[in-house]
């Protein structure tokens, strides 16, 4: 009996995870480049009461054996970085990744974070920042004068100056890639951080090798489906509801034997 009260708690355990995993992917369906997560479950140690294998006095040998399991538990969050829908906005900093790549942002500490975030504009100085006011890197500088500033799909960002009819050019958007993107490290604020298990950073100009294309004047949509994240919703209460009801029926149990 006292198996069954832990093996339920466990259970009750990855359900509120998977909760907590769908109720944020909700909260985030209006964050522009938001990528959702999906729980990550494995089952738990076995108790061996008969090894599968095992020689019976009669000389056989046991074809399945007796083992027992001991619950389940949640051992991942995994993003899922398939592409958001492209929202068109008309703002020519705004820019969405059509395909595979990062923004590369750089953090005030000099570390360089990855973001699918397109929301940029220029601060005081005429430098595009993300909207915490983040720098690109490498930077681009756009003078306060410039007038008609476009980015290709290549990402050469270009603008006007008054009174000069040829186009300049601020410098190069760089996309990054990686061989593991769900190996990034979420710290928030749209951004990620290179860790072990992402693989090394591959940066390099847009449509180039597997990166993907710079669209101007629009953003990427969070890719959270709603309707699948209900269902997902209603699937971790069902659990979690029969996991307690678990937990009650060996409590029930328990409470006819410490009758007798």
């Amino acid at each position: 009996m006292m198996r069954a009260l832990y093996i339920s708690k466990t259970g009750m355990d990855a359900s509120q995870f998977q909760l907590d995993v769908v109720t944020n992917n909700l909260a985030n369906v209006n964050t522009v480049g938001f990528k959702r997560s999906r729980g990550v479950f494995e089952d738990l140690f076995y108790q061996t009461l008969r090894q599968p294998g095992a020689q019976l006095a009669n000389g056989n040998t046991t074809p399945t054996g007796l083992q027992i399991g001991t619950g389940a538990a949640a051992v991942a969050s995994k993003r899922i970085h398939a592409q958001g829908n492209l929202t068109q906005t008309g703002q020519p900093l705004d820019m969405a990744i059509s395909g595979e790549g990062f923004f590369r942002i750089l953090l005030p500490d000099g570390t360089t974070s990855y973001t699918r975030n397109g929301e940029f504009t220029r601060n005081s100085n005429g430098d595009i920042v993300n909207p915490d006011g983040y720098p690109l890197n490498p930077n681009i500088n756009i003078p306060g004068t410039a007038t008609q500033i476009t980015v290709s799909t290549a990402g050469v960002v270009q603008y006007f100056l008054p009174n000069n009819p040829a186009a300049q050019t601020a410098g190069t958007l760089q996309l990054t890639t990686f061989i593991n993107p769900q190996g990034l490290e979420s710290i928030g604020n749209n951004l990620y951080l290179q860790s072990a298990a992402s693989g090394d950073p591959q940066d390099g100009d847009a449509q180039t090798d597997s990166r993907g294309a710079i669209r101007n004047g629009f953003v990427e949509a969070s890719n959270v489906n709603v309707t699948e994240e209900l269902v997902n919703m209603i699937t971790a209460q069902r659990a979690f509801e029969m996991n307690s009801r678990g937990v009650s029926t060996a409590d029930q149990m328990l409470q006819k034997l410490s009758q007798l």
